[in-house]
């Protein structure tokens, strides 16, 4: 009995650990222990405990002026075996070098995870805007082109089970109807790529389209995003570069469709 009170302690802490560190953002990259206790619904001791371990490992750091907490080096090293090892990642760069210097704008490759999309790769235009698409930087699904057309091509059960919440509305473009949205997904699915006006942030316009796995799932998405007074979503001919560059990307990672 004690062995098992012990072991589910552990695993207690490991998945606190976790959550403390998947807590900072670029939008709050430090953080004091009691906004960390407050954000996590624990206490100022465990927290605290939790960071001085994390600490000991170089996984966080104490700013000792501000007593507040940042992310240490030893996420970089992680990361940086993590993003040079995604065979997505080595198979996409060369084409999403190639779309940014074809169109002039940012490009990116993102993943479903939950109920958002998650951004792994990015190439930067040479007039970079400020846009929420940094690589590991999650974004809601339903008002992302990249999280509508991977959300577009799953199946009905999973689209079922990701509409059940509520659908936050961030711009007056968002779509936060679930029935409108299934609607959006039927069109998207049929023309084989998304488009995103001003629906997760005002200016901002991008364009999606598919990129599947040697099995022929649809498990990532690539996407060009620019301001909408540089860049018109609609324009056909960004749309099948696009396109053809999930195209290529899919080959790359084993899909072909004989």
């Amino acid at each position: 009995m004690e062995t098992k009170t012990k072991q589910d302690y552990l695993l207690s802490s490991v998945k606190n650990s976790l959550r403390l560190l998947r807590s900072f953002s670029l939008d709050e990259p430090e953080k004091k222990v009691t906004d960390l206790a407050s954000s996590l619904g624990l206490g100022k001791s465990t927290v605290s405990r939790l960071l001085a371990t994390l600490a000991s490992e170089g996984f966080v750091l104490k700013d000792p002026e501000t007593h507040k907490y940042r992310l240490g080096l030893s996420i970089l090293n992680l990361n940086t075996v993590v993003t040079s090892n995604l065979e997505i990642n080595r198979e996409s760069l060369p084409v999403l070098q190639r779309i940014v210097q074809n169109i002039g704008e940012a490009a990116h490759v993102a993943a479903l995870e939950g109920m958002d999309v998650v951004y792994l790769n990015r190439v930067e235009c040479k007039h970079p805007v400020q846009i929420l698409s940094h690589v590991g930087r999650r974004n809601p699904i339903h008002c992302t082109s990249s999280g509508k057309v991977i959300l577009a091509y799953q199946k009905q059960d999973v689209i079922d089970q990701l509409l059940e919440s509520p659908l936050q509305k961030y711009t007056v473009n968002t779509i936060s109807d679930s029935d409108d949205l299934r609607t959006s997904l039927h069109t998207i699915k049929e023309q084989g790529y998304a488009i995103s006006i001003e629906e997760l942030l005002e200016g901002v316009a991008s364009v999606a389209a598919p990129i599947r796995d040697y099995t022929g799932k649809v498990v990532y998405a690539i996407s060009v995003t620019g301001p909408v007074h540089r860049m018109n979503p609609h324009n056909i001919t960004i749309i099948n570069k696009v396109k053809s560059a999930a195209k290529e990307i899919s080959e790359n990672l084993g899909y072909w469709r004989g």
